[in-house]
């Protein structure tokens, strides 16, 4: 055998990547490095591996997916010696692949992975932000070891551990005429433009709220950005339901927005940890969830109030 276990890598991130340029940014590695390293690995197997689409990246043969099915499993059985050491010594290392919700993923996982790389110097994390539905089946293949994300709908196959409880409340303009409000009650939103963040899950959460009181919201726009959700209602478009708290109420043209509590006893979100259900989970994996607990809690999530 004369390929090696690096090479199997850098070929396993360019096939989930679809793109040479994408699997150099997930490993941190060069380009020509892991082209050379594909190279190699086709000369040695004897097989194509990748179609090459001229500026469209690549796609993988029938035979890339077998090789790449075979190549996950190769890697996660050599990662399971560095866990008999990891176990021996104490020791955290190796490759992390962090999915996140992607609303979430700007507050959290900054601080949250730089934190757990001092601790873990020998430890590379590489998050993935997406939606819900996205992310699960990213972990359902096995693309992703671990995902931050909401109670939404989760799929067999699939533990999740709730961490931190977050309920929704409103966010308004800062000159709207509710802006100095303790609290609003939801029927007090009736007939007012409702601006959606528009994500597969997400959306039918926040239209649950008003059907469970009997209300149907008035949609004024949609938007899969979070950031472009806020800023129309910072510029006065309408309201908008949010579960996150971000400690920055300014939106990114410098407006400013008001977040108020909703009255009434409506479902909160919780942020929690997905992992595939596996009998026996790689030290790196453990140490990740420990992590978690201790950063996430309803006493405090990062980048949040």
């Amino acid at each position: 055998m004369r390929f090696t276990l690096k090479q199997l890598q850098y070929f396993v991130a360019t096939g989930e990547t679809g793109s040479i340029k994408l699997a150099s940014e997930r490993l941190n590695i060069s380009q020509p490095s892991i082209s050379s390293a594909i190279s190699h690995l086709e000369r040695d197997l004897g097989v194509q591996l990748f179609v090459r689409h001229h500026a469209q990246g690549l796609s993988l043969t029938s035979a890339g997916h077998r090789v790449l099915r075979e190549a996950r499993a190769l890697l996660l059985q050599a990662n399971g010696i560095y866990d008999v050491a990891n176990e021996t010594t104490n020791l955290v290392r190796g490759h992390l692949a962090l999915g996140c919700f992607v609303t979430l993923a700007p507050m959290i996982v900054p601080e949250l992975c730089h934190r757990f790389q001092e601790k873990h110097v020998e430890v590379q994390v590489h998050p993935i932000e997406g939606d819900h539905e996205a992310l699960m089946a990213q972990l359902r293949k096995v693309d992703l070891d671990v995902v931050l994300t909401y109670d939404l709908q989760i799929p067999d196959g699939v533990t999740f551990e709730a961490l931190a409880t977050l309920p929704p409340h409103v966010l308004v303009s800062a000159d709207h005429p509710l802006a100095d409000r303790s609290s609003i009650a939801l029927s007090e939103l009736d007939g007012e433009p409702l601006i959606l963040l528009d994500l597969p899950f997400s959306r039918e959460y926040f239209l649950s709220i008003f059907y469970h009181e009997g209300l149907s919201p008035k949609i004024h726009a949609r938007s899969r950005q979070q950031e472009v959700v806020r800023t129309m209602v910072a510029n006065g478009y309408g309201y908008t339901l949010a579960n996150v708290r971000p400690r920055n109420l300014t939106t990114l043209d410098g407006r400013t927005l008001k977040q108020i509590p909703l009255e009434g006893e409506h479902r909160p979100m919780k942020i929690g940890i997905a992992t595939l259900a596996q009998e026996r989970k790689p030290r790196l994996l453990q140490a990740f969830e420990e992590h978690c607990r201790a950063m996430i809690t309803n006493g405090g999530v990062p980048g949040m109030q």
